[in-house]
């Protein structure tokens, strides 16, 4: 199997061609080339395919194997992936996900692309929607207990859950520890991704994250997303926020005319390979 890896902020995934490589059970195979000691090394494996609705198909399993919504790291880097490859040769491109049809407008440097601006679309916050646990119209600072302490949480989807507390200091966090508390809490009947945030001021937050069925990542540009509009909801920042996640910044605006918010950021290829995976091997691991 021939594989790309690439990374948005340092958020890296082992990219295949689907127009012209076939992976069977890519839910172990996931799991297989996310190990960064046996396999490859990722946060997940994302396959690029044809698409009926749009230019493009994403697909993307996290480490664990479970089938993701969305990555908006992930698909600014399948954006760079069918433009340098040349699968598409234009800036103004729809990549279909399993939450919507999304568009990117890419931004070239000598001939490759550098950033890529993603319309993700509306902030969801109604609860059955995210989906949490609530009565409420919208999870707002709601208080949950964790290993005995209280975090005030926000809720939003950004077309896979999130779940949204600001602390003093994202370093000081052990988040190892509470990370796998938040995302397997009862609140949550798909999981959640947990992110952490501290304001540095109305237009700059610092960001961490744990992703559900990856762990602490470097980066997550839903997350990012929902982060601002959390930022905004409880009245925090501006509408415009750059957001310092640990493997790069991204920058976060929410357009009120349309309701929609926009992800700028950059997608790196890493470097190119080939890896043998027999359906013997990958059959073990699914079973």
């Amino acid at each position: 199997m021939k594989f790309t890896k690439m990374h948005g902020c340092g958020n890296d995934y082992v990219y295949v061609n689907n127009f012209k490589e076939k992976v069977d059970y890519p839910e172990a195979v996931a799991k297989f080339v996310s190990d960064r000691h046996f396999g490859i090394g990722s946060d997940g494996l994302i396959l690029i395919k044809p698409s009926d609705e749009a230019d493009v198909k994403m697909s993307m399993y996290n480490a664990d194997g479970s089938e993701g919504e969305m990555c908006g790291n992930g698909i600014r880097c399948v954006a760079k992936y069918a433009f340098d490859y040349g699968i598409l040769d234009k800036t103004l491109i729809t990549v279909e996900t399993k939450a919507g049809v999304k568009v990117l407008e890419l931004q070239v440097e000598a001939g490759k692309v550098k950033t890529v601006t993603v319309d993700m679309g509306e902030p969801i916050t109604k609860p059955a929607l995210v989906p949490v646990l609530s009565e409420d119209e919208i999870v707002l600072e709601k208080p949950i207990e964790i290993m005995g302490k209280t975090y005030p949480i926000t809720c939003v989807s950004m077309g896979n859950p999130h779940a949204i507390t600001f602390v003093e200091d994202t370093s000081a966090i052990r988040i190892e520890e509470i990370g796998p508390k938040f995302e397997n809490h009862a609140l949550f009947p798909k999981r959640i991704n947990t992110e952490f945030i501290q304001v540095i001021d109305c237009k700059t937050i610092n960001m961490r994250v744990w992703e559900r069925g990856s762990g602490e990542t470097l980066a997550c540009g839903t997350g990012a997303c929902a982060s601002v509009y959390a930022c905004i909801l409880n009245g925090k920042t501006e509408d415009e926020v750059l957001v310092h996640l640990l493997g790069g910044d991204l920058s976060i605006r929410y357009d009120r005319d349309s309701n929609h918010i926009f992800m700028t950021g950059p997608a790196t290829t890493v470097f190119e390979g080939e890896i043998d995976i027999s359906n013997q091997f990958i059959k073990r691991i699914k079973d």
